[in-house]
């Protein structure tokens, strides 16, 4: 499948990535306006001005955590669940909060009509992650912040990973990846350059 080799010729190797990656249907995550271009390698517009990622960078963000079958996930921004779909086929459990109801409602939905029943959606500010389930092994933030908030690093346990586009709004982003030692120390990448909406404090009060 070309979707396949377009990831791998990027240069996504990990087996088990590439597997969730085909698994996941990604047309059933794109308006229908979009199905016949959703295998692409580009970002597509979903509702309330977001945006679903586009498939190289999913793989590349997953691929970044090195993730176990025992893991547990945290993601902030579920957007149309595309991202947490692909991530429960690698991880125990996927709790992925949005702070849009609509889109929160819509991921929920199509979620559990595909089976995957692993993956929470909750409906509220990614800023505030989600204290009352934490430490989670791993944690992936799928908007860009201009720094990396505290309460996330703190909800990251012992020799866990957290993904998180950091960059000023309209200006250059990179992937930055953090792992924390047992000491609670903190080590740090900068990885690929990336565009992604912003992430914006609180729950909408609207959509």
């Amino acid at each position: 499948m070309e979707f396949l080799l377009t990831l791998k010729r990027r240069g996504i190797g990990d087996q088990a990535v590439l597997r969730a990656m085909d698994e996941v249907p990604r047309a059933h995550f794109v308006g229908p306006a979009f199905t016949d271009t959703a295998y692409a390698d580009q970002a597509l517009p979903i509702d309330c001005g977001q945006t679903i990622s586009q498939p190289y960078v999913v793989a590349y963000m997953t691929e970044q955590l090195a993730l176990r079958p025992h893991h547990r996930v945290l993601e902030v921004g579920a957007g149309s669940g595309y991202q947490a779909a692909v991530l429960s086929r690698l991880a125990r459990e996927v709790v992925s909060v949005e702070r849009y109801r609509t889109l929160a409602d819509q991921a929920r939905t199509r979620l559990r009509e595909l089976g995957y029943d692993n993956v929470e959606v909750i409906a509220g500010d990614g800023f505030a992650g989600c204290p009352s389930r934490a430490p989670f092994d791993r944690i992936i933030v799928t908007a860009a912040a201009e720094e990396v908030p505290q309460v996330l690093i703190d909800q990251l346990a012992v020799d866990g990973i957290l993904l998180i586009p950091l960059g000023p709004h309209g200006g250059p982003q990179h992937i930055i990846k953090l792992t924390k030692s047992q000491t609670g120390a903190l080590a740090r990448e900068r990885l690929i350059a990336v565009r992604f909406v912003p992430l914006l404090p609180g729950q909408a009060k609207e959509l």
